[in-house]
């Protein structure tokens, strides 16, 4: 099987560089698709090994380019078609996931999850959307209207209120993509794209946008403390803003605050219900 997996990486690989033809491949990228589509395959995995991160307890997570390559090169090789499922009629190159009720996922209409996605079982889609590339874990919820884009990672029982856009991150294939880990709580309208890691537990309140260049900034001591393209875990964090200087006079920008953090519990709605009241933060 590694054999395989190894060959069929080598093939997509040189296909993406231009140093053999995109048909030689084929075969590569429909495996490889398919493997993305059952689960066998993921574009981003989390090392055991957690303080091997960037500071102590942080997560690391290993970007499989190939599979990023793999998933633009089978845009090229796919033609635009009608795909029918029941009253609703799709044209586009990528057909709708099927096979939902064996995988144990439930999707409420119009919602739709692409195929190359993968959702474990227990995960329910409102009408909201997950793109090809995604893997969202058991118990999550996608709620109305959002958006779970390319390649972004979801873990286990995350919930993405309604509207939430969490943003595909398809290319460069080197680049990170939006990470949720388990237990997150991701309030209505927030906005979570350019490779951020919202890790384990963390609340966002409602509105909250983070970009790799948002500035996180923690006003939970006597000092703020300014991170970026990370809300650390167990963290609650609402929209902010703060002044800054322009030749036309002083405008508040855009940040996000760390206001407190969700407390230690075996049970952890008992624990987002106790943060949200604590921290008064809307979802």
């Amino acid at each position: 099987m590694m054999t395989q997996e190894m060959s069929n990486q080598e093939l997509i690989d040189a296909a993406y560089a231009g140093d053999i033809g995109l048909n030689k491949a084929v075969d590569a990228i429909h495996h490889t698709i398919a493997g993305l589509d059952a689960g066998a395959i993921r574009v981003a995995e989390k090392l055991v090994a957690e303080e091997q991160g960037p500071e102590e307890g942080a997560s690391v997570w290993v970007v499989n380019e190939w599979v990023k390559r793999a998933i633009s090169l089978y845009f090229r090789i796919t033609e635009v078609k009608t795909f029918g499922v029941g009253p609703f009629e799709y044209y586009d190159k990528i057909p709708p996931k099927t096979g939902l009720k064996a995988a144990g996922v439930r999707v409420v209409p119009p919602g739709v999850i692409r195929y190359g996605a993968f959702c474990e079982p227990g995960v329910i889609v409102m009408p909201g959307y997950v793109n090809i590339g995604a893997y969202v874990g058991s118990g999550t919820m996608v709620d109305t209207w959002a958006t779970v884009g390319s390649c972004a990672q979801i873990g286990k029982d995350v919930h993405l209120s309604g509207g939430v856009g969490i943003g595909g991150v398809l290319e460069p294939p080197a680049a990170r993509p939006v990470i949720i880990e388990d237990g997150a709580f991701i309030g209505s309208r927030s906005i979570v794209v350019e490779g951020v890691i919202v890790e384990r537990g963390a609340v966002l309140g409602a509105n909250t946008t983070i970009t790799a260049s948002t500035p996180i900034i923690d006003v939970t001591g006597s000092a703020p403390v300014e991170s970026r393209g990370r809300v650390p875990a167990n963290a609650v964090v609402v929209p902010g803003t703060r002044p800054k200087q322009f030749p036309a006079g002083s405008y508040d920008l855009q940040c996000a605050l760390i206001i407190g953090a969700r407390t230690e519990s075996t049970d952890r709605k008992t624990s987002l219900n106790d943060a949200l009241r604590t921290f008064e933060v809307q979802v």
